[in-house]
Protein backbone atom coordinates (compact mmCIF):
# COMPACT_ATOMS: atom_id res chain seq x y z
CA UNK A 1 0.00 0.00 0.00
CA UNK A 2 2.79 2.39 0.85
CA UNK A 3 4.68 1.75 -2.71
CA UNK A 4 1.31 1.93 -4.00
CA UNK A 5 1.02 5.71 -2.75
CA UNK A 6 4.18 6.76 -3.10
CA UNK A 7 3.94 5.86 -6.92
CA UNK A 8 0.70 8.11 -7.11
CA UNK A 9 2.76 11.02 -5.57
CA UNK A 10 5.57 10.37 -7.28
CA UNK A 11 3.48 11.01 -10.87
CA UNK A 12 1.74 14.26 -9.06
CA UNK A 13 5.43 15.38 -8.21
CA UNK A 14 6.41 15.12 -12.20
CA UNK A 15 3.26 16.75 -13.41
CA UNK A 16 3.76 19.79 -11.05
CA UNK A 17 7.34 19.71 -12.61
CA UNK A 18 6.48 18.97 -16.02
CA UNK A 19 3.85 21.85 -15.98
CA UNK A 20 6.50 24.49 -15.30
CA UNK A 21 8.00 23.63 -18.39
CA UNK A 22 5.76 25.37 -20.54
CA UNK A 23 4.59 27.46 -17.78
CA UNK A 24 8.33 29.92 -17.48
CA UNK A 25 7.54 30.90 -20.87
CA UNK A 26 3.68 32.17 -19.35
CA UNK A 27 5.15 33.78 -16.63
CA UNK A 28 8.33 35.37 -18.60
CA UNK A 29 6.96 36.29 -21.94
CA UNK A 30 3.37 37.53 -23.27
CA UNK A 31 0.45 36.08 -22.75
CA UNK A 32 1.06 35.37 -27.33
CA UNK A 33 3.85 33.49 -26.86
CA UNK A 34 2.57 30.79 -25.43
CA UNK A 35 1.21 28.76 -28.29
CA UNK A 36 3.02 30.99 -30.79
CA UNK A 37 6.93 31.49 -30.95
CA UNK A 38 6.07 33.92 -34.05
CA UNK A 39 4.28 36.87 -32.02
CA UNK A 40 6.67 39.35 -32.22
CA UNK A 41 8.17 37.99 -35.71
CA UNK A 42 10.28 35.34 -37.00
CA UNK A 43 11.85 33.53 -33.71
CA UNK A 44 15.60 32.86 -33.69
CA UNK A 45 16.22 29.19 -34.61
CA UNK A 46 17.30 28.52 -31.06
CA UNK A 47 13.56 29.73 -29.61
CA UNK A 48 12.13 28.06 -32.55
CA UNK A 49 13.87 24.88 -31.79
CA UNK A 50 12.95 25.09 -28.29
CA UNK A 51 9.37 25.71 -29.23
CA UNK A 52 9.28 22.69 -30.91
CA UNK A 53 10.51 19.98 -28.58
CA UNK A 54 8.77 21.67 -25.83
CA UNK A 55 5.40 21.13 -27.91
CA UNK A 56 6.67 17.84 -28.55
CA UNK A 57 7.31 16.54 -24.76
CA UNK A 58 5.96 18.73 -22.52
CA UNK A 59 2.81 20.29 -24.15
CA UNK A 60 -0.48 20.07 -22.74
CA UNK A 61 0.79 16.30 -21.62
CA UNK A 62 1.27 17.36 -18.23
CA UNK A 63 -1.75 19.13 -17.49
CA UNK A 64 -3.45 16.54 -18.72
CA UNK A 65 -1.67 14.16 -17.09
CA UNK A 66 -2.45 15.65 -13.82
CA UNK A 67 -6.07 16.02 -15.17
CA UNK A 68 -6.02 11.90 -14.83
CA UNK A 69 -4.86 11.76 -11.45
CA UNK A 70 -7.33 14.51 -10.72
CA UNK A 71 -9.91 12.04 -12.00
CA UNK A 72 -8.38 9.16 -9.98
CA UNK A 73 -8.69 11.64 -6.91
CA UNK A 74 -12.23 12.11 -7.42
CA UNK A 75 -13.08 8.28 -7.79
CA UNK A 76 -11.00 8.30 -4.61
CA UNK A 77 -13.35 10.40 -2.65
CA UNK A 78 -16.39 8.71 -3.52
CA UNK A 79 -16.80 6.96 -0.04
CA UNK A 80 -16.46 10.48 1.66
CA UNK A 81 -19.55 11.59 0.13
CA UNK A 82 -20.96 14.28 -1.73
CA UNK A 83 -21.32 16.74 0.95
CA UNK A 84 -17.19 16.45 0.89
CA UNK A 85 -16.17 16.37 -2.56
CA UNK A 86 -18.66 19.70 -2.97
CA UNK A 87 -17.20 21.42 -0.34
CA UNK A 88 -13.82 20.23 -1.71
CA UNK A 89 -14.24 21.45 -5.47
CA UNK A 90 -15.96 24.15 -4.36
CA UNK A 91 -13.03 25.19 -2.13
CA UNK A 92 -10.61 25.05 -4.89
CA UNK A 93 -12.75 26.97 -7.31
CA UNK A 94 -12.80 29.84 -4.68
CA UNK A 95 -8.86 29.61 -4.66
CA UNK A 96 -8.03 29.37 -8.24
CA UNK A 97 -10.47 32.16 -8.45
CA UNK A 98 -7.96 34.48 -6.10
CA UNK A 99 -5.14 32.66 -7.78
CA UNK A 100 -5.88 34.01 -11.16
CA UNK A 101 -7.47 37.29 -9.84
CA UNK A 102 -4.63 38.31 -7.99
CA UNK A 103 -1.71 36.67 -8.17
CA UNK A 104 -1.27 35.22 -12.46
CA UNK A 105 -3.69 34.61 -15.04
CA UNK A 106 -2.40 31.31 -16.28
CA UNK A 107 -4.39 29.27 -13.09
CA UNK A 108 -5.74 26.09 -13.69
CA UNK A 109 -7.11 25.32 -10.17
CA UNK A 110 -10.11 27.14 -11.33
CA UNK A 111 -10.55 25.39 -14.26
CA UNK A 112 -10.16 21.65 -12.59
CA UNK A 113 -12.30 22.91 -9.81
CA UNK A 114 -15.62 23.50 -12.33
CA UNK A 115 -14.63 20.70 -14.06
CA UNK A 116 -14.70 18.56 -11.17
CA UNK A 117 -17.99 19.68 -9.84
CA UNK A 118 -19.41 18.51 -13.10
CA UNK A 119 -17.57 15.56 -13.13
CA UNK A 120 -17.72 13.88 -10.22
CA UNK A 121 -21.57 12.45 -10.62
CA UNK A 122 -20.70 10.97 -13.85
CA UNK A 123 -17.71 9.30 -11.87
CA UNK A 124 -19.81 7.95 -9.07
CA UNK A 125 -22.98 6.64 -11.68
CA UNK A 126 -20.00 5.29 -14.16
CA UNK A 127 -21.31 1.31 -14.25
CA UNK A 128 -17.93 -0.14 -14.68
CA UNK A 129 -14.17 0.94 -15.38
CA UNK A 130 -14.64 0.45 -19.07
CA UNK A 131 -17.79 2.78 -19.15
CA UNK A 132 -15.90 5.50 -17.47
CA UNK A 133 -12.69 5.17 -19.58
CA UNK A 134 -14.74 4.84 -22.74
CA UNK A 135 -17.30 8.26 -21.87
CA UNK A 136 -14.02 9.93 -21.01
CA UNK A 137 -12.16 9.34 -24.74
CA UNK A 138 -15.52 10.05 -26.34
CA UNK A 139 -16.00 13.63 -24.29
CA UNK A 140 -11.70 14.52 -24.76
CA UNK A 141 -12.37 13.78 -28.56
CA UNK A 142 -15.68 16.32 -28.33
CA UNK A 143 -13.21 18.50 -27.27
CA UNK A 144 -11.12 18.35 -30.03
CA UNK A 145 -13.39 17.95 -32.71
CA UNK A 146 -14.87 21.78 -31.74
CA UNK A 147 -11.47 22.96 -31.62
CA UNK A 148 -11.46 21.46 -35.18
CA UNK A 149 -15.12 23.53 -35.90
CA UNK A 150 -13.26 26.49 -34.30
CA UNK A 151 -10.57 26.70 -36.81
CA UNK A 152 -12.83 26.15 -39.74
CA UNK A 153 -15.18 28.84 -38.88
CA UNK A 154 -12.47 31.21 -37.21
CA UNK A 155 -11.39 34.47 -38.84
CA UNK A 156 -7.73 33.81 -40.77
CA UNK A 157 -6.83 37.34 -39.61
CA UNK A 158 -5.54 36.54 -35.80
CA UNK A 159 -5.93 39.16 -32.71
CA UNK A 160 -3.43 40.82 -30.48
CA UNK A 161 -3.62 37.57 -28.42
CA UNK A 162 -1.99 36.11 -31.06
CA UNK A 163 -0.21 38.41 -32.81
CA UNK A 164 -0.20 41.85 -30.53
CA UNK A 165 1.53 44.79 -31.70
CA UNK A 166 4.85 46.61 -30.33
CA UNK A 167 2.15 49.10 -27.89
CA UNK A 168 0.03 46.04 -26.97
CA UNK A 169 3.15 44.08 -25.66
CA UNK A 170 4.78 47.20 -24.02
CA UNK A 171 1.23 47.53 -22.43
CA UNK A 172 0.94 44.21 -20.97
CA UNK A 173 4.73 44.12 -19.57
CA UNK A 174 3.14 47.71 -17.78
CA UNK A 175 0.61 46.53 -16.10
CA UNK A 176 2.60 42.98 -15.63
CA UNK A 177 5.10 45.06 -13.87
CA UNK A 178 3.21 48.06 -11.91
CA UNK A 179 0.61 45.46 -10.68
CA UNK A 180 -2.48 47.03 -8.30
CA UNK A 181 -6.07 47.81 -9.55
CA UNK A 182 -4.65 48.16 -13.31
CA UNK A 183 -3.33 44.53 -13.28
CA UNK A 184 -6.09 42.70 -11.50
CA UNK A 185 -8.46 44.37 -14.14
CA UNK A 186 -6.26 42.92 -16.80
CA UNK A 187 -6.65 39.46 -15.11
CA UNK A 188 -10.11 39.73 -14.98
CA UNK A 189 -10.56 39.76 -18.61
CA UNK A 190 -8.37 37.11 -19.89
CA UNK A 191 -10.00 35.44 -16.65
CA UNK A 192 -13.22 35.67 -18.59
CA UNK A 193 -11.75 34.91 -21.63
CA UNK A 194 -10.71 31.78 -20.25
CA UNK A 195 -14.21 30.50 -18.85
CA UNK A 196 -15.72 30.89 -22.06
CA UNK A 197 -12.81 28.87 -23.73
CA UNK A 198 -13.26 25.72 -20.90
CA UNK A 199 -17.32 25.75 -21.15
CA UNK A 200 -16.92 26.12 -25.08
CA UNK A 201 -14.45 23.25 -25.70
CA UNK A 202 -11.45 22.93 -23.22
CA UNK A 203 -13.62 21.71 -20.55
CA UNK A 204 -14.79 18.77 -22.82
CA UNK A 205 -11.17 17.80 -22.79
CA UNK A 206 -10.29 18.07 -19.44
CA UNK A 207 -13.67 16.22 -18.46
CA UNK A 208 -12.59 13.42 -20.74
CA UNK A 209 -9.49 13.26 -19.21
CA UNK A 210 -10.98 13.08 -15.62
CA UNK A 211 -13.11 10.33 -16.72
CA UNK A 212 -10.18 8.65 -18.27
CA UNK A 213 -8.25 8.61 -14.57
CA UNK A 214 -11.33 7.73 -12.96
CA UNK A 215 -11.70 4.44 -14.45
CA UNK A 216 -7.69 4.23 -14.71
CA UNK A 217 -8.40 3.80 -10.83
CA UNK A 218 -11.21 2.04 -10.52
CA UNK A 219 -9.76 -0.60 -12.85
CA UNK A 220 -7.00 -0.64 -10.23
CA UNK A 221 -4.23 0.65 -13.37
CA UNK A 222 -3.31 3.45 -11.26
CA UNK A 223 -3.18 1.57 -8.33
CA UNK A 224 -0.10 0.22 -9.50
CA UNK A 225 -1.84 -3.08 -9.75
CA UNK A 226 -0.77 -4.27 -13.18
CA UNK A 227 2.75 -6.05 -14.60
CA UNK A 228 5.63 -4.04 -15.16
CA UNK A 229 6.02 -5.40 -18.48
CA UNK A 230 2.53 -4.44 -19.66
CA UNK A 231 3.22 -0.79 -18.48
CA UNK A 232 6.77 -0.58 -20.10
CA UNK A 233 5.21 -1.77 -23.22
CA UNK A 234 1.70 0.39 -23.26
CA UNK A 235 4.30 3.48 -22.47
CA UNK A 236 6.56 2.39 -25.23
CA UNK A 237 3.27 2.13 -27.78
CA UNK A 238 1.76 5.29 -26.81
CA UNK A 239 5.03 7.17 -26.94
CA UNK A 240 5.23 5.90 -30.23
CA UNK A 241 2.20 6.75 -31.79
CA UNK A 242 1.86 10.10 -30.28
CA UNK A 243 5.12 11.50 -31.47
CA UNK A 244 4.51 10.06 -34.99
CA UNK A 245 1.41 11.74 -35.32
CA UNK A 246 2.72 15.42 -33.39
CA UNK A 247 6.09 15.44 -34.96
CA UNK A 248 4.37 16.25 -38.34
CA UNK A 249 2.06 18.83 -37.05
CA UNK A 250 4.82 20.61 -35.59
CA UNK A 251 6.56 20.09 -38.81
CA UNK A 252 3.47 22.06 -40.64
CA UNK A 253 3.46 24.73 -38.08
CA UNK A 254 7.39 25.94 -37.90
CA UNK A 255 6.89 25.59 -42.29
CA UNK A 256 3.46 27.74 -42.14
CA UNK A 257 5.22 30.41 -39.79
CA UNK A 258 2.78 29.66 -37.31
CA UNK A 259 -0.40 30.56 -39.27
CA UNK A 260 -2.96 31.71 -36.97
CA UNK A 261 -5.65 29.35 -38.35
CA UNK A 262 -3.26 26.45 -38.45
CA UNK A 263 -1.51 26.65 -35.65
CA UNK A 264 -4.43 28.05 -33.40
CA UNK A 265 -6.66 25.51 -34.34
CA UNK A 266 -6.25 22.82 -36.95
CA UNK A 267 -2.95 21.70 -35.80
CA UNK A 268 -3.56 21.31 -32.36
CA UNK A 269 -5.74 18.58 -32.94
CA UNK A 270 -2.87 16.21 -33.44
CA UNK A 271 -1.52 18.01 -30.25
CA UNK A 272 -4.31 16.99 -28.34
CA UNK A 273 -4.85 13.52 -29.30
CA UNK A 274 -1.50 12.77 -28.72
CA UNK A 275 -1.22 14.63 -25.34
CA UNK A 276 -3.78 12.70 -24.28
CA UNK A 277 -1.72 9.26 -25.45
CA UNK A 278 1.39 10.90 -23.85
CA UNK A 279 0.05 11.48 -20.84
CA UNK A 280 -0.75 7.88 -20.44
CA UNK A 281 2.82 7.00 -21.46
CA UNK A 282 4.21 9.23 -19.03
CA UNK A 283 2.28 7.69 -15.90
CA UNK A 284 3.21 4.10 -17.80
CA UNK A 285 6.90 4.91 -17.18
CA UNK A 286 6.49 6.09 -13.98
CA UNK A 287 4.61 2.50 -12.91
CA UNK A 288 6.75 -0.09 -14.95
CA UNK A 289 9.95 1.69 -13.98
CA UNK A 290 8.61 2.48 -9.89
CA UNK A 291 10.90 -0.72 -8.43
CA UNK A 292 14.06 0.97 -9.99
CA UNK A 293 13.08 4.51 -9.33
CA UNK A 294 12.25 4.02 -5.63
CA UNK A 295 16.14 3.36 -5.12
CA UNK A 296 16.87 6.77 -6.26
CA UNK A 297 16.38 9.72 -3.25
CA UNK A 298 15.56 12.23 -5.86
CA UNK A 299 12.66 10.03 -7.01
CA UNK A 300 11.84 9.84 -3.57
CA UNK A 301 12.32 13.83 -3.32
CA UNK A 302 9.48 13.99 -6.50
CA UNK A 303 7.11 11.92 -4.29
CA UNK A 304 7.11 14.36 -1.86
CA UNK A 305 6.73 17.11 -3.95
CA UNK A 306 3.61 15.39 -4.99
CA UNK A 307 2.14 14.38 -1.61
CA UNK A 308 2.46 18.79 -1.68
CA UNK A 309 1.24 19.73 -4.99
CA UNK A 310 -1.16 22.50 -4.17
CA UNK A 311 1.21 23.86 -2.06
CA UNK A 312 4.18 23.24 -4.72
CA UNK A 313 2.13 24.48 -7.63
CA UNK A 314 0.99 27.92 -5.81
CA UNK A 315 4.71 28.22 -4.70
CA UNK A 316 5.95 28.15 -8.41
CA UNK A 317 3.43 31.21 -9.29
CA UNK A 318 5.08 32.77 -6.38
CA UNK A 319 8.46 32.27 -6.88
CA UNK A 320 8.13 33.14 -10.67
CA UNK A 321 5.74 36.26 -10.41
CA UNK A 322 8.45 37.39 -7.54
CA UNK A 323 11.27 37.31 -10.60
CA UNK A 324 9.52 38.13 -13.31
CA UNK A 325 7.10 41.37 -12.12
CA UNK A 326 8.47 42.65 -8.76
CA UNK A 327 11.85 42.16 -9.76
CA UNK A 328 11.54 43.53 -13.30
CA UNK A 329 12.83 39.99 -15.77
CA UNK A 330 9.83 40.27 -17.48
CA UNK A 331 10.20 40.08 -21.31
CA UNK A 332 14.31 39.71 -20.60
CA UNK A 333 14.90 36.11 -21.65
CA UNK A 334 13.88 34.34 -24.75
CA UNK A 335 12.26 30.77 -24.34
CA UNK A 336 15.70 28.69 -24.45
CA UNK A 337 17.21 31.35 -20.88
CA UNK A 338 14.22 30.86 -19.26
CA UNK A 339 13.93 26.85 -19.65
CA UNK A 340 17.46 27.35 -18.14
CA UNK A 341 15.61 28.50 -14.82
CA UNK A 342 13.33 26.14 -14.95
CA UNK A 343 15.84 23.47 -12.28
CA UNK A 344 16.38 26.54 -10.01
CA UNK A 345 12.38 27.04 -9.35
CA UNK A 346 12.35 22.84 -8.95
CA UNK A 347 14.61 23.35 -6.64
CA UNK A 348 13.43 25.59 -4.81
CA UNK A 349 10.23 23.55 -4.85
CA UNK A 350 12.33 20.23 -3.15
CA UNK A 351 13.89 22.37 -0.78
CA UNK A 352 10.76 24.08 0.78
CA UNK A 353 9.11 20.34 0.31
CA UNK A 354 11.70 18.61 2.35
CA UNK A 355 11.79 21.45 5.05
CA UNK A 356 7.96 21.34 5.61
CA UNK A 357 7.36 17.47 5.56
CA UNK A 358 10.66 17.23 7.73
CA UNK A 359 8.10 18.41 10.82
CA UNK A 360 4.61 18.34 8.86
CA UNK A 361 2.69 15.67 7.49
CA UNK A 362 1.00 17.66 4.83
CA UNK A 363 1.40 20.62 3.03
CA UNK A 364 0.45 24.04 4.27
CA UNK A 365 -2.20 24.59 1.83
CA UNK A 366 -3.62 20.99 1.95
CA UNK A 367 -3.92 20.81 5.73
CA UNK A 368 -5.78 24.41 5.22
CA UNK A 369 -7.79 22.96 2.35
CA UNK A 370 -8.94 20.13 4.62
CA UNK A 371 -9.42 21.84 7.43
CA UNK A 372 -11.99 24.32 5.51
CA UNK A 373 -13.85 21.59 4.16
CA UNK A 374 -14.76 19.97 7.06
CA UNK A 375 -16.23 22.87 7.92
CA UNK A 376 -18.15 23.26 4.89
CA UNK A 377 -19.06 19.55 4.74
CA UNK A 378 -19.95 19.40 8.26
CA UNK A 379 -18.00 15.82 8.07
CA UNK A 380 -15.75 15.07 10.55
CA UNK A 381 -13.21 12.52 9.46
CA UNK A 382 -10.68 10.68 11.66
CA UNK A 383 -8.82 9.13 8.61
CA UNK A 384 -5.89 11.20 7.44
CA UNK A 385 -5.95 12.33 3.62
Amino acid sequence: MRQRIATLDFARGVAIFGILLLNISAFGLPKAAYLNPAYAGQPSSSDALTWAVLDAVAQGKFLMMFAILFGGGLYLLLPRGKHWIQSRLSLLVFCGLLHATFLWDGDILLSYGLIGLVSWRMVREGRSSQSLISTGIVLYLIGVAILLMLGFISTPKPGSFWLPGPAEIQYEQFWKLKGGLEAIRNRLDLLSSSLIAIGVQYGWELAGAMLLGAGLMRSTWLRGSYNLRHYRQLAALLLTLSLLIQIPAIYLQWHLGWDYRWSGFLLQAPREIGGLMQAVAYLALCYGFWPQLSQWRLARWISMVGRMALTNYLLQTLVCITFFNIFGFFLHFDRLHLLALVPLVWAINLLVTLTWLRYFRQGPVEWLWRKLTIKASGVELKMQE
